[in-house]
């Protein structure tokens, strides 16, 4: 792996929206409007500057960021960019303390790109690392509260620049009281939450996702081979189906969107098909009524020719398809990292099998 960048150029940014999409799972919303906004950002202050939580000292406060909410109404109601400032002066008068980065909520379509603006409006590094590895739908789904870390106090910020201040009695509180906020909102808005000192967020922080998800977007773009084969090189693919989407429903309520796809395989998987559920991220996939993935995993549907990820408000009828799965973050695989997030957490009665136990590479 080459040394992390210590800023993103133009061209990285466009290999961070495509790494994004993969590393989303189907969720984070789709990345073009943030991308379009980062980019705005850096070529009117400057890069952004990409630091590591050791470049930071260990009473350096940093705040989580992202936006929470239907991806479905992200496509919309546009940020305006500077949510960022807003969520920097509401939690330094709420702490009391200056803010000296941002991290990024989770690795994900819109919400791994649009940091970059708020960062660079915020005037603001922004540490290579998440939260989450991937995207989860809600917020207590986040790496520090499997370490029992508060997200409060936390902020909601809309297009507006309002603000609202949420203290919660605890992370599954928070997640209910935010997505009551961003529901009045609208149905999306920007959260700053999980406010940590340096020396707190390295022990949940998943390092190097930022680096990641632009080496991911570069493979894909200078392969000389098919770009599928690429990006298995990157993150160890296992198909799943090759096929067409012949179905998708979704509905958007409390937040959320929720629903569902049918993919009819095609070529060597004629005679198949796959339904792949749906929170804002890919949750699992059946076949014949059977769990082939789920969750913690990352379940992707890639376009078969570009190897570019779908997120899950894309989805539509024609598209033809890979629908494939790579290994989750490792703390997701844990036994607490299953009570949070695995297939029960969302209401499927199965055990989590690990992907690479049920499908083969795909080289």
């Amino acid at each position: 792996m080459t040394a992390p960048p210590r800023s993103l150029t133009e061209v990285d940014l466009g290999d961070l929206a495509v790494g994004c999409t993969i590393l989303a799972g189907g969720g984070g919303g789709d990345p073009r409007v943030g991308l379009l906004m980062a980019l705005h950002a850096v070529r009117e202050r400057g890069p952004v500057s990409l630091a590591q939580l050791d470049d930071l000292d260990p009473d350096d406060l940093v705040v989580s960021v992202g936006m929470v909410g239907a991806p479905t109404v992200m496509a919309e109601k546009i940020p305006n960019g500077d949510e960022g400032s807003v969520v920097r002066r509401v939690i330094e008068q709420r702490l009391g303390t200056p803010l000296k980065a941002f991290l990024p909520l989770e690795m994900g379509g819109l919400n791994g790109v649009l940091p970059v603006a708020w960062a660079v409006n915020a005037g603001l590094p922004l540490i290579d690392g998440d939260l989450m590895g991937r995207a989860f739908p809600e917020l207590q789904m986040c790496t520090p509260h499997l370490h029992g870390i508060s997200a409060s106090p936390a902020v909601v910020v809309d297009e507006r620049s309002q603000a609202v201040q949420i203290e919660a009695a605890d992370n599954i509180w928070l997640e209910r009281l935010a997505r009551g906020t961003v529901s009045l909102l609208g149905g999306c808005a920007c959260a700053g939450l999980y406010p940590m000192t340096a020396e707190t967020a390295r022990l949940p922080t998943i390092t190097g996702t930022i680096s990641r998800a632009v080496e991911i977007g570069r493979a894909i773009r200078t392969s000389t081979t098919h770009p599928l084969l690429a990006l298995d090189q990157e993150v160890g693919l296992y198909p799943i189906i090759t096929g067409k989407v012949i179905d998708v429903t979704r509905r958007t309520a409390d937040g959320f969107v929720r629903g569902h796809a049918v993919v009819e395989g095609t070529d060597h998987d004629k005679g198949r098909m796959v339904r792949i559920e749906f929170q804002n991220e890919n949750l699992v996939v059946l076949e014949d009524g059977q769990e082939r993935a789920t969750v913690p995993d990352i379940i992707t549907v890639l376009d078969r020719h570009t190897a570019h990820g779908i997120v899950t408000e894309n989805l539509a009828y024609g598209m033809r398809v890979m629908v494939a799965a790579f290994a989750s973050p490792e703390p997701w695989r844990t036994s607490a990292g299953l009570q949070v997030v695995g297939p029960r957490a969302f209401g499927y009665d199965v055990d989590y099998t690990r992907v690479e136990d049920t499908f083969a590479r795909i080289s």
